[in-house]
Protein backbone atom coordinates (compact mmCIF):
# COMPACT_ATOMS: atom_id res chain seq x y z
CA UNK A 1 0.00 0.00 0.00
CA UNK A 2 1.27 3.35 -1.11
CA UNK A 3 1.70 6.43 0.96
CA UNK A 4 -1.25 8.13 -0.75
CA UNK A 5 -3.34 5.43 -0.54
CA UNK A 6 -2.96 5.17 3.09
CA UNK A 7 -3.73 8.84 3.33
CA UNK A 8 -6.82 8.52 1.01
CA UNK A 9 -8.28 5.69 3.30
CA UNK A 10 -8.34 7.25 5.90
CA UNK A 11 -12.07 8.41 7.39
CA UNK A 12 -12.82 11.69 6.44
CA UNK A 13 -13.34 14.14 9.39
CA UNK A 14 -14.46 17.35 9.51
CA UNK A 15 -14.41 19.25 13.01
CA UNK A 16 -16.80 22.52 13.62
CA UNK A 17 -14.73 25.00 15.55
CA UNK A 18 -16.92 26.36 18.27
CA UNK A 19 -14.45 29.26 18.71
CA UNK A 20 -14.14 30.69 15.27
CA UNK A 21 -15.44 34.03 16.22
CA UNK A 22 -13.97 34.11 19.97
CA UNK A 23 -10.72 35.71 20.71
CA UNK A 24 -8.91 36.24 23.78
CA UNK A 25 -6.91 39.50 23.59
CA UNK A 26 -4.72 42.10 25.65
CA UNK A 27 -6.52 44.55 27.58
CA UNK A 28 -4.69 48.11 28.44
CA UNK A 29 -6.50 50.07 30.93
CA UNK A 30 -4.20 52.82 30.30
CA UNK A 31 -5.36 53.70 26.61
CA UNK A 32 -7.33 56.14 25.33
CA UNK A 33 -9.94 53.68 24.18
CA UNK A 34 -9.07 50.15 26.19
CA UNK A 35 -11.96 48.54 24.99
CA UNK A 36 -11.94 49.72 21.01
CA UNK A 37 -8.55 48.26 20.91
CA UNK A 38 -9.49 45.28 22.17
CA UNK A 39 -12.09 45.24 19.71
CA UNK A 40 -10.01 46.12 17.17
CA UNK A 41 -7.44 43.30 17.88
CA UNK A 42 -9.70 40.85 18.84
CA UNK A 43 -11.19 41.04 15.24
CA UNK A 44 -7.96 40.89 13.22
CA UNK A 45 -7.50 37.28 14.77
CA UNK A 46 -10.85 36.27 13.79
CA UNK A 47 -10.12 37.92 10.52
CA UNK A 48 -6.83 35.92 10.59
CA UNK A 49 -8.91 32.60 10.44
CA UNK A 50 -11.93 32.87 8.55
CA UNK A 51 -10.55 35.01 5.48
CA UNK A 52 -6.67 34.49 5.74
CA UNK A 53 -3.30 36.74 6.91
CA UNK A 54 -3.96 39.09 3.37
CA UNK A 55 -6.67 41.17 4.96
CA UNK A 56 -5.95 40.59 8.19
CA UNK A 57 -2.64 42.01 8.40
CA UNK A 58 -3.89 45.08 6.19
CA UNK A 59 -5.79 47.81 8.31
CA UNK A 60 -6.87 49.53 6.05
CA UNK A 61 -9.04 47.49 4.03
CA UNK A 62 -9.66 46.30 7.55
CA UNK A 63 -10.96 49.68 8.84
CA UNK A 64 -12.84 49.82 5.70
CA UNK A 65 -14.85 46.82 5.73
CA UNK A 66 -15.28 47.06 9.59
CA UNK A 67 -15.19 50.47 10.48
CA UNK A 68 -17.51 49.84 14.01
CA UNK A 69 -16.07 46.54 14.94
CA UNK A 70 -18.27 47.20 18.12
CA UNK A 71 -21.31 46.77 16.49
CA UNK A 72 -20.10 43.17 15.37
CA UNK A 73 -19.73 41.95 18.78
CA UNK A 74 -22.10 39.64 21.12
CA UNK A 75 -20.66 39.33 24.13
CA UNK A 76 -16.89 40.70 26.17
CA UNK A 77 -15.92 39.92 29.64
CA UNK A 78 -12.81 40.51 31.33
CA UNK A 79 -10.08 37.39 30.88
CA UNK A 80 -6.94 36.89 32.84
CA UNK A 81 -4.33 38.63 33.38
CA UNK A 82 -5.40 41.56 31.91
CA UNK A 83 -7.18 40.71 28.85
CA UNK A 84 -10.58 40.86 27.26
CA UNK A 85 -12.92 37.79 26.04
CA UNK A 86 -14.66 38.75 22.90
CA UNK A 87 -17.64 36.66 20.59
CA UNK A 88 -18.44 38.15 17.82
CA UNK A 89 -21.73 37.90 15.52
CA UNK A 90 -20.09 35.59 13.06
CA UNK A 91 -23.20 35.67 10.19
CA UNK A 92 -22.78 39.10 10.00
CA UNK A 93 -18.83 39.09 9.53
CA UNK A 94 -19.41 36.61 6.65
CA UNK A 95 -21.91 38.87 5.14
CA UNK A 96 -19.35 41.54 5.27
CA UNK A 97 -16.88 39.58 3.85
CA UNK A 98 -18.75 38.06 0.97
CA UNK A 99 -20.72 41.16 0.49
CA UNK A 100 -17.38 42.73 -0.59
CA UNK A 101 -16.04 39.58 -2.42
CA UNK A 102 -13.22 38.54 0.01
CA UNK A 103 -12.25 35.17 0.76
CA UNK A 104 -14.56 33.33 3.67
CA UNK A 105 -13.54 30.01 5.46
CA UNK A 106 -16.41 28.62 7.25
CA UNK A 107 -16.19 26.75 10.66
CA UNK A 108 -16.18 23.21 9.37
CA UNK A 109 -13.00 22.11 8.70
CA UNK A 110 -10.54 19.32 8.71
CA UNK A 111 -8.82 17.98 11.43
CA UNK A 112 -4.84 17.27 11.58
CA UNK A 113 -3.60 15.09 13.70
CA UNK A 114 0.29 15.74 14.46
CA UNK A 115 3.09 13.58 15.51
CA UNK A 116 6.27 15.39 16.65
CA UNK A 117 9.50 13.81 18.27
CA UNK A 118 11.77 16.17 19.97
CA UNK A 119 15.57 15.52 20.66
CA UNK A 120 16.33 17.07 23.52
CA UNK A 121 19.91 16.09 23.75
CA UNK A 122 21.77 14.03 26.07
CA UNK A 123 20.22 11.29 25.22
CA UNK A 124 16.33 12.64 26.27
CA UNK A 125 13.91 11.96 23.27
CA UNK A 126 10.26 11.53 23.04
CA UNK A 127 6.87 11.81 21.13
CA UNK A 128 4.82 14.75 22.27
CA UNK A 129 1.55 12.98 23.48
CA UNK A 130 -2.19 14.84 23.52
CA UNK A 131 -1.14 15.18 27.80
CA UNK A 132 1.33 14.37 30.30
CA UNK A 133 1.92 10.78 30.58
CA UNK A 134 2.72 9.87 34.77
CA UNK A 135 6.52 10.19 35.30
CA UNK A 136 8.64 10.31 38.40
CA UNK A 137 9.88 13.52 40.00
CA UNK A 138 13.10 13.21 37.77
CA UNK A 139 11.43 13.71 34.71
CA UNK A 140 9.50 16.66 35.62
CA UNK A 141 11.90 18.66 33.80
CA UNK A 142 10.62 16.91 30.47
CA UNK A 143 7.30 16.62 31.30
CA UNK A 144 7.04 20.80 31.39
CA UNK A 145 9.36 21.07 28.14
CA UNK A 146 6.92 18.84 26.52
CA UNK A 147 4.08 20.54 27.56
CA UNK A 148 5.19 24.41 27.01
CA UNK A 149 5.95 22.79 23.10
CA UNK A 150 2.80 21.47 22.84
CA UNK A 151 1.20 24.73 24.07
CA UNK A 152 2.52 26.69 21.46
CA UNK A 153 1.35 24.41 19.01
CA UNK A 154 -1.70 24.07 20.27
CA UNK A 155 -2.00 28.07 20.40
CA UNK A 156 -1.35 28.92 16.55
CA UNK A 157 -3.75 26.37 15.42
CA UNK A 158 -5.83 27.70 17.92
CA UNK A 159 -5.22 31.12 16.42
CA UNK A 160 -5.72 30.31 12.62
CA UNK A 161 -8.49 28.34 13.51
CA UNK A 162 -6.89 24.82 12.97
CA UNK A 163 -8.35 21.84 14.62
CA UNK A 164 -5.00 19.47 15.81
CA UNK A 165 -4.78 16.99 17.77
CA UNK A 166 -1.76 15.40 18.94
CA UNK A 167 -1.53 11.07 19.56
CA UNK A 168 -2.91 9.70 23.07
CA UNK A 169 0.64 7.65 23.19
CA UNK A 170 -1.63 5.23 24.92
CA UNK A 171 -0.30 1.00 24.37
CA UNK A 172 -2.11 0.69 21.53
CA UNK A 173 0.13 3.43 19.89
CA UNK A 174 3.25 2.29 21.76
CA UNK A 175 2.82 -0.71 20.28
CA UNK A 176 2.38 0.81 16.21
CA UNK A 177 5.46 3.78 16.38
CA UNK A 178 8.62 4.39 18.21
CA UNK A 179 10.55 7.80 18.19
CA UNK A 180 12.54 5.70 16.03
CA UNK A 181 10.14 5.27 13.81
CA UNK A 182 9.70 8.95 13.08
CA UNK A 183 12.55 10.28 12.90
CA UNK A 184 13.81 7.76 11.06
CA UNK A 185 11.03 8.90 8.49
CA UNK A 186 9.07 5.51 8.47
CA UNK A 187 5.89 7.43 7.62
CA UNK A 188 4.30 3.99 6.52
CA UNK A 189 3.84 3.55 10.15
CA UNK A 190 2.68 6.52 11.71
CA UNK A 191 -0.11 7.09 8.55
CA UNK A 192 -0.84 3.61 9.60
CA UNK A 193 -1.54 4.46 12.81
CA UNK A 194 -3.29 7.40 12.52
CA UNK A 195 -6.35 5.56 10.98
CA UNK A 196 -7.59 5.09 14.40
CA UNK A 197 -8.24 8.98 14.80
CA UNK A 198 -10.60 9.92 12.14
CA UNK A 199 -8.23 12.69 10.91
CA UNK A 200 -6.97 12.72 7.17
CA UNK A 201 -4.24 15.78 7.54
CA UNK A 202 -1.39 13.81 9.15
CA UNK A 203 1.81 16.18 10.56
CA UNK A 204 5.14 14.44 11.23
CA UNK A 205 7.62 16.86 13.08
CA UNK A 206 11.52 16.14 13.94
CA UNK A 207 12.79 18.62 16.12
CA UNK A 208 16.38 19.09 18.04
CA UNK A 209 15.27 22.45 19.97
CA UNK A 210 19.24 22.79 21.26
CA UNK A 211 21.35 21.88 18.12
CA UNK A 212 20.23 24.60 15.59
CA UNK A 213 19.35 22.21 12.95
CA UNK A 214 16.33 23.13 11.13
CA UNK A 215 13.34 21.14 11.99
CA UNK A 216 12.06 18.03 9.19
CA UNK A 217 8.34 18.42 8.37
CA UNK A 218 6.18 15.65 6.24
CA UNK A 219 2.14 17.01 5.89
CA UNK A 220 0.12 14.63 4.22
CA UNK A 221 -3.45 15.90 2.77
CA UNK A 222 -5.10 14.82 0.32
CA UNK A 223 -3.43 12.14 -1.13
CA UNK A 224 -0.23 14.40 -1.27
CA UNK A 225 2.80 14.67 0.95
CA UNK A 226 4.43 17.80 1.11
CA UNK A 227 7.92 18.65 2.90
CA UNK A 228 8.02 21.64 5.53
CA UNK A 229 10.90 23.54 7.34
CA UNK A 230 10.59 26.24 10.11
CA UNK A 231 9.86 26.59 14.04
CA UNK A 232 6.25 24.88 14.82
CA UNK A 233 4.83 28.31 15.02
CA UNK A 234 5.70 28.90 11.28
CA UNK A 235 4.80 25.03 9.87
CA UNK A 236 1.30 25.80 11.59
CA UNK A 237 0.51 28.42 10.22
CA UNK A 238 1.41 26.98 6.79
CA UNK A 239 -0.62 24.73 7.21
CA UNK A 240 -3.45 26.69 8.02
CA UNK A 241 -2.87 28.90 4.38
CA UNK A 242 -2.66 25.35 2.79
CA UNK A 243 -6.06 24.70 4.06
CA UNK A 244 -7.25 28.00 3.67
CA UNK A 245 -6.47 27.63 0.04
CA UNK A 246 -8.10 24.49 -0.81
CA UNK A 247 -11.52 25.28 1.30
CA UNK A 248 -12.33 29.23 1.76
CA UNK A 249 -14.20 30.66 -1.30
CA UNK A 250 -14.22 34.50 -2.17
CA UNK A 251 -17.46 36.44 -2.12
CA UNK A 252 -17.23 36.92 -5.83
CA UNK A 253 -16.82 33.29 -6.81
CA UNK A 254 -20.21 32.99 -9.13
CA UNK A 255 -22.83 30.67 -7.64
CA UNK A 256 -23.33 27.20 -9.43
CA UNK A 257 -26.49 25.13 -9.09
CA UNK A 258 -25.51 21.21 -8.51
CA UNK A 259 -27.55 18.21 -8.80
CA UNK A 260 -26.85 16.11 -5.91
CA UNK A 261 -28.02 12.67 -5.12
CA UNK A 262 -27.89 11.06 -2.08
CA UNK A 263 -28.50 7.63 -1.50
CA UNK A 264 -28.94 5.24 1.74
CA UNK A 265 -31.18 7.39 3.33
CA UNK A 266 -34.14 5.09 5.03
CA UNK A 267 -34.94 6.88 8.08
CA UNK A 268 -36.17 10.87 9.18
CA UNK A 269 -33.06 11.06 11.39
CA UNK A 270 -31.29 9.90 8.15
CA UNK A 271 -32.47 12.95 6.07
CA UNK A 272 -32.54 15.33 9.01
CA UNK A 273 -28.75 14.47 9.50
CA UNK A 274 -28.09 15.31 5.60
CA UNK A 275 -30.18 17.81 6.00
CA UNK A 276 -28.27 19.38 8.75
CA UNK A 277 -24.78 18.77 7.34
CA UNK A 278 -25.86 20.82 4.13
CA UNK A 279 -27.13 24.02 6.14
CA UNK A 280 -23.31 23.49 7.73
CA UNK A 281 -21.33 23.90 4.72
CA UNK A 282 -20.47 27.48 4.20
CA UNK A 283 -19.80 26.60 0.07
CA UNK A 284 -23.98 26.58 -0.10
CA UNK A 285 -25.95 29.45 -0.53
CA UNK A 286 -29.31 27.65 -0.94
CA UNK A 287 -30.29 23.79 -1.73
CA UNK A 288 -34.00 22.21 -1.73
CA UNK A 289 -35.21 18.43 -2.61
CA UNK A 290 -36.24 17.68 -5.81
CA UNK A 291 -37.19 13.93 -6.12
CA UNK A 292 -37.74 11.29 -3.10
CA UNK A 293 -36.84 7.52 -4.61
CA UNK A 294 -36.66 5.37 -2.12
CA UNK A 295 -33.61 5.28 -0.09
CA UNK A 296 -32.29 8.25 -2.67
CA UNK A 297 -32.86 11.69 -2.01
CA UNK A 298 -32.26 13.86 -5.07
CA UNK A 299 -31.03 17.98 -4.39
CA UNK A 300 -30.39 21.17 -6.30
CA UNK A 301 -27.82 22.93 -4.56
CA UNK A 302 -26.94 26.51 -5.52
CA UNK A 303 -22.61 26.45 -4.37
CA UNK A 304 -19.82 28.97 -4.72
CA UNK A 305 -16.69 26.94 -6.02
CA UNK A 306 -18.47 24.07 -8.51
CA UNK A 307 -18.90 20.66 -7.95
CA UNK A 308 -15.49 19.55 -7.56
CA UNK A 309 -15.23 21.66 -4.30
CA UNK A 310 -18.44 20.69 -3.06
CA UNK A 311 -17.64 17.05 -3.21
CA UNK A 312 -14.67 17.64 -1.19
CA UNK A 313 -16.79 19.74 1.29
CA UNK A 314 -19.29 17.16 1.48
CA UNK A 315 -16.29 14.25 1.61
CA UNK A 316 -14.71 16.20 5.04
CA UNK A 317 -18.09 15.72 6.54
CA UNK A 318 -18.20 12.54 7.64
CA UNK A 319 -21.41 11.73 6.81
CA UNK A 320 -21.22 11.09 3.26
CA UNK A 321 -19.13 8.47 1.39
CA UNK A 322 -19.33 9.16 -2.41
CA UNK A 323 -20.10 6.77 -4.59
CA UNK A 324 -19.10 6.23 -8.47
CA UNK A 325 -20.12 8.96 -10.68
CA UNK A 326 -21.85 7.70 -14.09
CA UNK A 327 -20.01 9.07 -16.90
CA UNK A 328 -23.69 9.42 -18.74
CA UNK A 329 -24.30 11.80 -16.20
CA UNK A 330 -23.99 15.77 -16.20
CA UNK A 331 -20.29 16.79 -14.60
CA UNK A 332 -22.49 18.78 -12.39
CA UNK A 333 -24.49 16.26 -10.96
CA UNK A 334 -22.71 14.05 -7.83
CA UNK A 335 -23.87 11.03 -6.35
CA UNK A 336 -23.83 10.07 -2.80
CA UNK A 337 -24.33 7.69 0.19
CA UNK A 338 -25.14 8.26 3.05
CA UNK A 339 -23.21 6.91 6.24
CA UNK A 340 -23.59 7.50 9.67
Amino acid sequence: MTLASLVLWLPAAAVEVATLYTAEVPYDQEASDPRGDAYEAALQEILLRVSGSEIASNPEAVAELFPNPASYVTQFRPGTEDTLWVSFDGQAIERTLRGAGQTFWGSERPLTLAWLAVDWGQGVREIIAADDPDHTQQQSRSIDRNRLLRERVLEIAERRGLPLVFPLLDTTDLQSVTFADIWGGFDEMILAASERYGANSILIGRIRPSSGQTSRWTYYFGGAERALSGPPEAVVGQIADLLAAEFAVGGDVPVESIALNVSGIVSVEAYGSVQQMLRGVSLIEHFAVTEVSGDRVSYRVDVRGGADRLGRALRFNGLLEQEGIDSTQSAATLEFYYSP
